[in-house]
């Protein structure tokens, strides 16, 4: 999609539930996001981008019970582990909240009010779980069992062993309480519903006209189709956002939860309304949701649905990523088919793993991770080809010239990198940022070729003319590597800025603009001795 100068653009990464450690499966989401992000600045394009911690719901309810301890400790600690996995990543948020914020339940509950007011809430009496055992109503992730549709073993709101579905409060067969194992029964309690079903027209136009991936659109529009079914927005717990006039009662976590890409703007803004309300409320950006396919039917039906209702601006484009697998097999952390971020960072470069997740699969595909197929990509793109041209190249210049040589940059090379250029821009418009690092990575190679080509080695040991020829290869090699480092710095900006630095750049890569790119590196300018880029990992 391409997106339009003449607006500001709200970026937004789907908020991690803070319950646990984070994996490389959460940073399908989040390294693509902050690729676009920059990219889109290189573009021209004036960006924030935002994210926040998913800090209410049972599953959090749970763990603090089992520790022993308060669910704001629980929400800190894995608050704060977040926080540090993307600085380590350099995912560079302009803002990071967490959705337990005083900020946020102020939101969350004007904008309840207001779907209430209009006439999308109502009440209604409705079967909850209730354990005679602990003595308590036992909210959805308390409660296990079968999934009426397909059978297949499921939690209390969604069949995530089997076909999918969300599942209402009083639909599961056979409950069972979590907490100590015995037979559940189902009692009746008030709870409030969304009028979901009232929006089926409007969501089948929206959708006609969502930007982002195929794949979003898609899946939401098979939900329209059928029979939309009002969703139950309340839960009995303590943790959470009060229900407007009720003490005993907090809103869905997937109410509150999207709602924080709203409150993280005001707080980003310092609460500024005339500012944020140009985001939210009239329409005067672009907003850009990153999401996993597993959420796209609450960014792509309720999400849009409830900002409806609430007189909000509606997202422009949803970006879904596919899923990640542990060689063919679905993540499990009983089984040890999960790979944690922290230890990952602690064996290898921050940038091999940004490179590998966009490299490895098309983004709204399932990404097959292995360590066979990382180490390939780390050995023979980032070593063979990358590192190589850069190590070979500089060595040379900086040993027989120092400095930048003087010349002109041949239009081969011009051509090349201008449709080098148009390629990027393409696969970031297209959310294919496989085809970004493809792009950028066969200009690398058309430098490996051209250096191999021309042979300056051979050029400098004969007459000054013969020298100053291959000074001139050697600077259109060096104005390839200049392109490089500005295309990939969205991707590895670390290893890009050392790069970027060995050829005497003294400016601020991440700042500079894709207009850049054909703009002759200065002769006469001092490089730097090179370092190795890489390292080879082995088994």
């Amino acid at each position: 999609m391409k997106i339009p100068m003449d607006k500001p653009v709200l970026v937004t990464s789907a908020l991690p539930y803070v319950n646990g450690e984070c994996h490389i499966g959460h940073l399908r989401t989040y390294v693509p996001a902050d690729i676009y992000v920059r990219m889109l600045r290189k573009m021209g394009h004036d960006v924030i981008f935002i994210s926040g911690s998913d800090t209410h719901g049972t599953p959090i309810v749970l763990s603090a019970e089992a520790e022993g301890i308060a669910p704001e400790a629980v929400v800190a600690r894995f608050h704060d582990h977040f926080k540090r996995i993307f600085k380590a990543l350099n995912v560079d948020f302009d803002y990071y909240g967490q959705t337990n914020s005083e900020c946020n339940h102020k939101r969350t509950g004007e904008i309840v009010k207001k779907l209430i007011d209009s006439g999308y809430v109502y009440m209604e009496e409705t079967k909850q779980a209730f354990c005679d055992t602990c003595g308590r109503f036992l909210p959805d992730r308390y409660v296990e069992g079968e999934c009426p549709y397909c059978g297949a073993s499921a939690r209390g709101d969604e069949c995530d062993q089997g076909c999918g579905k969300h599942l209402e409060p009083g639909e599961i067969i056979a409950p069972k309480c979590k907490i100590c194992g015995n037979e559940a029964v189902f009692k009746e309690q008030e709870h409030f519903f969304f009028h979901l079903s009232r929006f089926a027209d409007f969501l089948a136009s929206y959708l006609d006209n969502l930007g982002g991936t195929r794949n979003a659109r898609n899946y939401a529009r098979e939900w329209v189709k059928k029979e939309l079914r009002d969703w139950c927005i309340t839960r009995k717990l303590d943790w959470g956002v009060k229900f407007p006039g009720r003490d005993d009662l907090v809103v869905y976590v997937w109410v509150d939860a999207p709602i924080g890409y709203i409150s993280f703007t005001e707080e980003l803004m310092s609460g500024d309304e005339r500012k944020w309300r140009e985001y939210w409320k009239e329409d005067g950006a672009t907003i850009v949701h990153f999401i996993g396919t597993d959420i796209i039917y609450h960014h792509c039906i309720f999400w849009p649905a409830m900002l409806k209702g609430a007189g909000y601006s509606l997202p422009d484009a949803v970006v879904a990523s596919g899923m990640v697998k542990i060689d063919g097999r679905t993540f499990s952390k009983s089984r040890g088919d999960v790979v944690w971020t922290s230890e990952f960072l602690e064996r290898f470069h921050p940038d091999t793993l940004r490179y590998y997740l966009v490299a490895q699969s098309s983004h709204t595909k399932e990404l097959n991770f292995s360590w066979d197929s990382f180490f390939l990509r780390v050995n023979n793109e980032l070593v063979g080809i990358l590192g190589n041209l850069v190590h070979r190249v500089v060595s040379f210049a900086y040993k027989n010239f120092g400095v930048v040589p003087e010349g002109e940059i041949e239009e081969e090379v011009i051509t090349k990198i201008t449709e080098t250029r148009e390629e990027a821009i393409n696969a970031v418009e297209e959310y294919e940022f496989k085809k970004l690092v493809d792009a950028v990575m066969k200009l690398a190679d058309f430098g490996n070729g051209y250096f191999q080509r021309e042979e300056p080695w051979h050029l400098i040991k004969k007459g000054d003319k013969e020298r100053e020829r291959g000074g001139e290869i050697i600077k259109n090699v060096l104005q390839m590597l200049k392109a490089v480092c500005i295309l990939l710095e969205a991707v590895m900006p670390e290893k890009m800025v050392e790069v970027w630095s060995q050829l005497g750049m003294e400016s601020d890569l991440q700042s500079v603009k894709l207009d850049e790119l054909t703009v002759p590196i200065a002769s006469g300018q001092k490089l730097k001795k090179p370092k190795k880029l890489f390292e080879r990992v082995e088994e």
